[in-house]
């Protein structure tokens, strides 16, 4: 057996048992608490003063037998620099993801694991969300903001939508999520808000989010040697959630409203950063800039939820990435992979190269052609630092 079959063998090995671990940490299936509807009822009735307090899934997975799994693989029998540095650098990004889990509830406790997970807003970035609060969105009297379908109706229409492409997946309900919907990535799961009534535009955002890129690139990440791409590179929610919102803009489906929603992520985000409690970020949200109080109350709960969660400023600077890359005039192909994160583009190639990856068998559909016709959106992109 030469080197190079020997190195490979020996990652396959690594690749594999860190598969077998990470599966257990979706950190989306514990982080969302089970009791929003209830709190936010009490919320209302204390007039925005009483925070709510959250009630979060059990987790049920050994933590510390997790940590120990991970950080005793063998990369040294990884011969490539490259690729070792990479399982390295994996390795340290999923045990960041075990503590945020374990710390869930735990309030600083769990947002300072989450700062070193995800980061936070720079000033650059809460200056670019306040860029885009400048703008006037479209009316809410828009019929394509009217909400019409129920949970059932909504799942029939992404079941419509899917049939372009080449793979199936599961769809549940769940009236225990601040999203309306979302996917779970290891048990290949489009779910439902059941609370919610979805307008024409949110099912144009949401297939095309969910489905097109989201679910894409679950399908694709599963066709690599390399499990690595299934279950996620570091940093790769950046990338994911920047390519998502890109295939609303280049579907014509991004619009100002949408954009705006963005940038309050951002502001509530860096909210966490300056110690604001739950009860503050909302009326910042709700009566400073007047935002309605039930969409000021999810966003407020994605950011606050297990107790700081600054992942959401991410979709913005991901758009923002994304965005540039394709007006570079680069392959977004590439980035559909799996659940890559832009800054490992020469390791994906260089796995090419090695027979360890595949090219994307999915592709997003709105990526065929740029049909965006909304001049102020296309201006605010290129205008963002």
């Amino acid at each position: 057996m030469n080197p190079t079959e020997s190195d490979t063998k020996a990652l396959l090995k690594i690749d594999n048992r860190i598969d077998e671990l990470v599966k257990q940490i979706e950190l989306l299936s514990y982080v969302n608490p089970t009791n929003i509807e209830e709190e936010k009822e009490r919320f209302f009735a204390t007039k925005y003063l009483t925070d709510p307090i959250f009630k979060y899934p059990e987790i049920n997975f050994d933590r510390f037998k997790l940590h120990r799994e991970l950080f005793s693989q063998p990369l040294e029998s990884i011969e490539d620099d490259k690729v070792r540095q990479l399982y390295e650098d994996i390795i340290y990004a999923y045990s960041g993801l075990i503590q945020c889990i374990e710390n869930i509830g735990e309030g600083k406790k769990f947002y300072y694991n989450s700062l070193h997970a995800f980061g936070t807003p720079t000033e650059q970035d809460v200056e670019n969300a306040k860029f885009i609060l400048h703008f006037d969105d479209e009316s809410d009297n828009d019929e394509q903001f009217q909400p019409k379908y129920n949970a059932q109706e909504t799942e029939q229409l992404f079941r419509d939508y899917s049939k372009q492409y080449d793979f199936s997946y599961t769809i549940k309900h769940s009236d225990k999520m601040s999203a309306i919907a979302m996917v779970l990535n290891n048990i290949k799961t489009l779910v439902i808000n059941s609370n919610h009534t979805f307008s024409d535009n949110e099912i144009a955002v949401l297939t095309n989010h969910e489905i097109g890129v989201h679910m894409v690139t679950t399908m694709n990440g599963q066709l690599h040697p390399l499990k690595i791409f299934s279950h996620g590179f570091p940093n790769y929610e950046e990338t994911q959630e920047g390519l998502a919102v890109f295939s609303e803009y280049m579907s014509d489906n991004l619009t100002v409203k949408r954009l705006k929603e963005l940038a309050y992520r951002v502001i509530a985000v860096d909210s966490l950063a300056k110690g604001y409690s739950f009860s503050k970020t909302f009326r910042l949200l709700h009566n400073q800039y007047d935002l309605n109080r039930d969409k000021a109350f999810y966003i407020t709960v994605r950011a606050h939820r297990g107790g700081g969660f600054t992942k959401d400023y991410l979709y913005l600077t991901g758009l923002k990435k994304v965005y540039d890359y394709y007006q570079s005039g680069k392959d977004l192909k590439l980035l559909l992979t799996g659940k890559i994160a832009l800054e490992y583009c020469n390791e994906i190639e260089f796995l090419n190269k090695k027979g360890l990856a595949v090219a994307s068998k999915h592709i997003t559909d709105s990526y065929f052609k740029n049909n965006n016709t909304n001049k102020t959106v296309d201006f605010i992109l290129k205008s963002l630092k």
